[in-house]
């Protein structure tokens, strides 16, 4: 799901805290994802 949603296929190394910052905030949106999906009317003004 991760992959699809936002494109991240590719690893990427750009060092160990950029490649952290970058995992977090992809599952931080991924938790989002489905909730937004619950939620619209609150998501989408």
């Amino acid at each position: 799901m991760l992959k699809r949603l936002w494109g991240l296929a590719k690893v990427r190394y750009r060092g160990m805290v950029k490649n952290a910052n970058r995992a977090l905030t992809a599952l931080a949106m991924v938790n989002l994802y489905p909730a937004a999906r619950r939620v619209p009317a609150l998501v989408r003004p």
